[in-house]
Order: structure tokens, then sequence, then C-alpha cells
């Protein structure tokens, strides 16, 4: 059962987290001026996935194991920085020359994208400690605490979606300027430097 005011506290505090900028507002905002919007979407979709699986783990448990074993967090957290930087390295140095004229692009794009989204998700560990150590706040007494808090990582998922769409629809008018040259190169290289820095960050980090 539902408690009503805890309830609405919580989709308060968690759009509130949504809404602050991070990597997956980086990564669908610049899919989304270069990509065009389906890409974007499917980006925005593997970031939701990757929620959903850290959810399902932290309710059967496996974030508690991230919480209490050093060696299994720090696994995940290097595994995850070394995919950031891959993905920021490679931006940097093979950035596009010009936005496609496509903007939905090819299959092979979107499922590129969904990729990249749910990766940068998973093997971010800091998501499995968030859930375990923010969802529990807000479980009423009286519920299946497993399921009430898988329950709760659906929402967080739902009011990411929503957020997601919001960007999306603000980005893509943007693809005019991209199409003048330069543009595309320079947002490639200033999201790889980013997705350096997140990585460096998630590498050097101690807390959790």
């Amino acid at each position: 059962m539902v408690h009503l005011p805890l309830f609405l506290a919580f989709v308060a505090a968690a759009a509130l987290l949504t809404i602050t900028p991070g990597l997956d507002t980086v990564m669908v905002l610049r899919t989304a001026s270069v990509e065009g919007r389906r890409p974007a979407a499917m980006a925005g979709a593997g970031i939701a996935v990757g929620c959903l699986i850290w959810g399902g783990a932290v309710s059967l448990g496996l974030g508690a194991l991230l919480q209490a074993s050093q060696m299994a967090y720090t696994a995940v957290k290097m595994a995850g920085a070394a995919y950031l930087l891959w993905l920021g390295v490679k931006l940097l140095i093979h950035p596009r020359k010009a936005l496609e004229m496509n903007a939905d692009g090819p299959p092979q794009s979107e499922q590129d994208a969904f990729r990249r989204g749910f990766l940068t998700n998973l093997l971010n560990p800091k998501m499995g400690v968030f859930y375990i150590t923010f969802l529990p706040q807000f479980v009423p007494a009286g519920v299946s605490v497993a399921a009430y808090t898988f329950f709760l990582a659906g929402v967080h998922v739902l009011l990411a979606f929503i957020w997601f769409a919001l960007l999306i629809a603000a980005t893509v008018p943007l693809s005019g300027f991209l199409r003048r040259p330069g543009a595309v190169p320079v947002l490639d290289r200033l999201t790889g430097g980013l997705f350096v820095a997140f990585g460096l960050r998630l590498a050097t980090s101690t807390s959790r």
C-alpha cells in the first residue's frame, strides 16, 4: 500500500535529483543534438533499463554487496570508469565532421545509442549504492521491502523518461545550428571532455 505523503516526498526528491545535470543528461543532450530524436530516445531507454536492473539488484540485495564489499565496488567502478574514458577519448580523437542529414539515423545507430546509455548506467556502481541508500528512506512500514523498492525505482525511471523527453524536445531544434561547419566537432570534443572528466571522477572517487 502506498503511503501518499511519503510517496509524494520521494517523487519530489527523485525529480530534483533527475534534473540535476549529470552524465545521463549529457549523453541524451548530445545524442539528440547530433543524431536525432530516435537515437536519443534509445539512449534514454538504455539508461532506463540500466536503472531498472540496478533497482532489481538492490531489491534482491546485490546493492548491499556493493556497499559492503570494497572489492566488488572497486571492480564495477573501474569497469565503468574505463568505459567512460573510452567513449570520451574516442570523441576527442575522432569527432564527427558534420551532422548526418538523416535525423533518425540507421538502425545500427539506434542500437549503438541504446548500448551506450545502457552500459554507461549499468557500469556505474554509484547507481546501486544510491538506490540502496536513498530508496529505503521512502519505504513505508508493513509492505514488502523488495517489491516496494523496485516500485520506487520504476517511478524514478518514469521521471527520467519525462526529463529525457523534455531534453530531446528542447535540443532537436538546434540541429539547424549544428549543421554549420565545425559545430559538430566542437560538440563531440566537449562531450568527450565531459565523459573523460566523469570517468576520472568515478575512478578516483573514494566516497560511496
